[in-house]
């Protein structure tokens, strides 16, 4: 799923909201939850899932094409955990998926 397709679809979900509305609503949420993980906050969502900030030590890597070694600085990268909820229920619709499938083939 896209940002537009998220869009879309809170606009279809919610009748009262323009289109426009609903880009401005995705934007904004996007932009606070940015904004935090940059300040270094962690953000929760109960039954979604949860996002952090990670710290990637320094390391040593190689240049695929020369395989020089390069140093590799420490880094800062986003991280999501998923809730509970979300990966039960990501579980059971694969598990039907699965189920499905292997009916078709008997």
């Amino acid at each position: 799923m896209t940002r537009s397709d998220l869009v879309e679809a809170l606009a279809s979900r919610f009748g009262q909201l323009t289109h426009r509305d609903a880009e401005f609503a995705v934007k904004a949420i996007l932009d606070a939850m940015g904004d935090a993980l940059v300040k270094g906050h962690r953000i929760e969502i109960r039954g979604f899932g949860s996002f952090s900030v990670n710290r990637r030590s320094p390391r040593i890597g190689r240049n695929p094409r020369s395989g020089e070694s390069v140093m590799i600085p420490e880094k800062r990268v986003p991280h999501f955990k998923p809730g509970k909820a979300l990966r039960e229920a990501v579980d059971k619709k694969t598990a039907e998926i699965l189920d499905r499938e292997a009916r078709k083939q008997a």
